[in-house]
């Protein structure tokens, strides 16, 4: 309870910028939650898709495996599509490659969406924090300007130290989105990375199978 109670006075004594530094962070996490979840859930599709589509590619059934592909949602499937469709017509590797970069141009945007948001939110929360210690600053000297004397060293310390809450509670907001942005990114980058692994690994398939098409 003691420690509820200082969070509450903490808040509480920073004054109207602590809301919307509130706001922000509570923004923040939100889009986090979100995108960790979407990440984590278009990963998980993508691997049960290839995991379903590799045995039709070595068999060299890319029917198959089109009408598979045809069906999911998930990211890899729109980038192997294009592949798949561009294997009949398409006389050299570099047709498939180009079509399947084509589509990878597409999913990207969605797989960064909203996360760069992250590492803004934390500079307003921090901009807001020291704007609201700034505020309160000239509130404290201006306050201070007209008190005792006797009293005047006493007012301006608890006023300076009230003032600063402001700009703790925005680094507070801003460093577990920066760390939270980071974390995202990396994520980001390891699915694609798998994307690209597995487009290389299809393009390698293809190319085996109409070199040596019976399969032997």
């Amino acid at each position: 309870m003691d420690t509820l109670g200082a969070i509450v006075r903490f808040f509480q004594q920073g004054g109207a910028f602590m809301y919307p530094i509130l706001f922000v962070f509570a923004f923040g996490v939100a889009i986090a939650i979100e995108r960790w979840m979407y990440l984590t859930l278009s990963g998980a599709s993508n691997r049960a898709l290839w995991k379903k589509i590799v045995p039709f590619l070595k068999a060299g059934n890319f029917q198959e495996a089109a009408a598979h592909t045809a069906k999911s949602k998930a990211a890899i499937a729109s980038i192997l599509t294009y592949g798949l469709y561009r294997v009949k017509s398409a006389r050299r590797r570099d047709d498939i490659e180009k079509a399947m970069e084509e589509s990878m141009m597409e999913v990207l945007p969605r797989l960064e969406k909203r996360t760069h948001y992250l590492a803004t939110l934390a500079n307003i929360a921090t901009l807001l924090g020291l704007l609201g210690t700034i505020i309160g600053l000239i509130r404290a000297f201006t306050a201070v300007s007209n008190a005792n004397p006797a009293d005047k060293a006493y007012l301006l310390s608890a006023s300076i130290s009230v003032a600063m809450n402001t700009t703790a509670f925005g680094l507070m907001a801003a460093i577990p989105l920066l760390l939270i942005h980071a974390l995202l990114q990396t994520k980001t980058n390891q699915l694609v990375d798998s994307l690209e692994m597995a487009s290389v690994k299809f393009l390698n398939a293809v190319t085996e199978r109409q070199l040596n098409p019976s399969g032997a």
